[in-house]
């Protein structure tokens, strides 16, 4: 029977024609397994995910372990990008009880969802064992098994309980991480720890604030930024970013290319470019920006991920061998492009195969332009990977923020650039599509595919994600509808996601009710819902001078400074904002027709900064209240929690009062 028909989730359709007789996460399933009185199988993955693709191949796909699995439990299959709160579950399960985790993720459960057995990837007769000895378990030993249920259920919810406020953020403090994560800092290669590497984008977004702060810091973000874009990670001929490299060295990907990634990669190159005047920085946000608009584009808004496999061999349309080359360029420019891009016999990747490096810029950049064109477009022949298109309101909110960004500094950095007007129109649209299509009574859902909006509701860094990329788009675009639609999703999520103590739960109160309530404030590939929320909260008051506002930011960042101490690693985002509420408010609000004063006040580097324009007393714009023009001609007001230099109708002057 397809259950899975129906689905939204591109990874739930790609099992619906699995002999495994998959229910989707919900009542039913659990009341079938209640009735049939057997275990769940709640097996969770995503799309993009190589080895839940070698799972389904060589287990889901297989008859005969199909025929054992009907047999013996439910089985429910989870899409993680749709269902975070689930996988935040069961992954905490998962890595309490085995000390690791990853996807798939195959958890067996008592029909009331508490955690039996966790594990992730099984092969197939690993798999087929573990079925048997829980069905067995079940059968001769229930009271046991299900008192164990409990006990795991019992301690998801002491780990999941309020931590309680925390403390302060401090420059103290902040000084003290940006310390620490000097200490870990990898001298040779860039980044942080070992194979496998992670582009540690918060982090690097932290250090950039600290450096506006300090003066310290920068040659942190300079050198992996650098050693990322010129390695096998970064996709020297279409733009965009893999997931993580497999080795210390950024040489060779794990290809999947998520949306989230690069969206805050796109955030931290387009900052180090305003910040530094780096060129590589510039080059590496401008081709990922178009990466996100030429192919991530989605039914409105944009696609989840590109899958790491192409057929079901990983990496096979990026990888290139020197007679690839030549047989695409020529022999001479072949070899030149072998030499350009790190490609030889040997190969970096599987049979002597290499995936494209760029250690140094061209010697010949127009000769450059011409092979990478064609190198493109003969790679564009080839098999593509699979896309898995549903728009995820979150990570769509994170690509809204980094190509709104990009359009302001790009503008004022480089006036001639087609691009910026172009990354202001997606976001633009993009934005319109959330609001129109995702968010239900006022309320945002998680995700849509093909503009048909997915029942489950929006989790906590939905509604922040969200509301902050409003926030900026409202700067950006001068839209003030915007910043009050900005100002309902962090109501909502103060009154519903709030734990009391500062903190928020990461599932609204009025949420489905799972075995435990998830609330993680530590960051993992994606800003933690807390931290996100604390952005949203501190960009808005910066826009509205909203004390409370502020000071919900604050309580937010102080829960997670205990964890600063010791991890900061896994607190970049909190970092981060802490960095803007400490150099900010500084709020820039330009009346009239003042091009070059925009473009002055977006090249400001103050992580506490924001920068509104429009007509004085522009309905919905608080900072534009009592702000006229100065003798009929565009001022700008600078004000630090709405007290206010004089204004000024000098770029010049502008750039001295923000202090740059």
């Amino acid at each position: 029977m397809n259950r899975l028909a129906s689905a939204t989730s591109p990874y739930l359709l790609q099992h619906a024609e699995n002999p495994v007789e998959w229910w989707e996460w919900g009542e039913e399933a659990f009341a079938e397994a209640r009735r049939r009185d057997v275990p769940v199988l709640v097996s969770v993955g995503y799309a993009a995910c190589h080895w839940c693709h070698v799972m389904a191949h060589e287990s889901f796909e297989d008859p005969a372990v199909a025929a054992a699995v009907n047999g013996s439990v439910i089985p429910i299959k989870v899409d993680r990008e749709e269902r975070p709160d689930v996988d935040a579950v069961y992954m905490t399960a998962t890595q309490a009880m085995t000390g690791q985790g990853g996807w798939p993720m195959t958890v067996f459960a008592t029909p009331t969802g508490a955690p039996l057995w966790c594990g992730t990837y099984l092969p197939k007769a690993q798999f087929t064992a573990v079925v048997a000895a829980v069905a067995d378990a079940w059968r001769e030993r229930r009271d046991e098994l299900a008192a164990h249920g409990d006990s795991v259920v019992n301690a998801l919810r002491r780990a999941a309980a309020p931590a309680g406020p925390g403390q302060p953020f401090t420059p103290e403090l902040l000084d003290a991480a940006a310390l620490a994560l000097r200490e870990e800092y990898d001298e040779v290669h860039g980044g942080f720890g070992g194979a496998p590497k992670f582009p540690p984008s918060m982090v690097l977004e932290f250090l950039l604030r600290h450096h506006s702060r300090t003066g310290d810091g920068l040659d942190m973000v300079r050198h992996t930024a650098e050693r990322m874009a010129r390695g096998g990670m970064y996709d020297q001929l279409g733009g965009g970013f893999a997931r993580y490299a497999v080795d210390a060295t950024w040489t060779v990907p794990h290809f999947e290319k998520m949306l989230y990634d690069n969206a805050l990669l796109l955030r931290v190159y387009t900052h180090l470019w305003r910040d530094a005047g780096d060129a590589l920085a510039g080059r590496v946000a401008r081709e990922t920006a178009e990466f996100l608009l030429t192919d991530m584009r989605a039914a409105g808004g944009f696609a989840a991920s590109l899958d790491a496999d192409t057929d079901g061999v990983e990496g096979a349309t990026y990888t290139w061998t020197p007679a690839q080359l030549r047989a695409v360029l020529g022999d001479d420019d072949g070899a030149w492009a072998a030499r350009t891009l790190a490609v030889d016999d040997a190969g970096t990747f599987e049979h002597g195969t290499s995936v494209a490096q760029l250690p140094a810029d061209p010697d010949d950049p127009a000769r450059w332009r011409r092979v990478r064109s064609a190198l493109r477009a003969a790679r564009a022949q080839r098999p593509q990977p699979g896309r898995d298109d549903k728009v995820v309101t979150a990570w769509n909110g994170l690509a809204i923020t980094a190509l709104a960004e990009y359009a302001a500094v790009a503008d004022a950095l480089d006036p001639e650039d087609s691009l910026a007007g172009q990354a202001k129109q997606a976001a633009r649209a993009a934005a319109r599509f959330i609001l129109d299509t995702h968010v239900v009574d006022g309320r945002p859902r998680r995700a849509s595919r093909d503009g048909r909006v997915g029942e489950p509701a929006g989790v906590l860094e939905d509604y922040a994600c969200l509301a902050q990329a409003l926030c900026v788009l409202s700067e950006v675009d001068s839209d003030p509808t915007l910043l009050a639609a900005a100002g309902g999703l962090v109501d909502a999520a103060l009154a519903h996601f709030a734990d009391g103590q500062g903190g928020f739960h990461d599932t609204a109160d009025d949420a489905e009710q799972l075995v435990s309530r998830p609330a993680d404030p530590t960051d993992n590939a994606t800003p933690s819902g807390l931290s996100a929320m604390a952005e949203a909260l501190t960009t808005y008051a910066a826009l509205t001078g909203s004390t409370a506002h502020r000071a919900a930011a604050e309580a937010a960042v102080a829960v997670v400074a205990p964890i600063v101490a010791r991890y900061p690693r896994f607190a970049g985002h909190a970092l981060a904002v802490a960095e803007a509420l400490t150099a900010g408010p500084l709020q820039v609000a330009i009346v009239g027709d003042g091009t070059g004063l925009r473009r002055a006040a977006w090249r400001s580097s103050s992580p506490g900064a924001v920068v509104v324009s429009g007509d004085p007393d522009t309905p919905g714009v608080p900072l534009l209240a009592d702000r006229p023009l100065v003798d009929g001609r565009a001022a700008a007001y600078v004000c630090r929690g709405f007290v206010c230099d004089r204004p000024t109708a000098s770029a010049d002057e502008l750039t001295y009062q923000m202090g740059l």
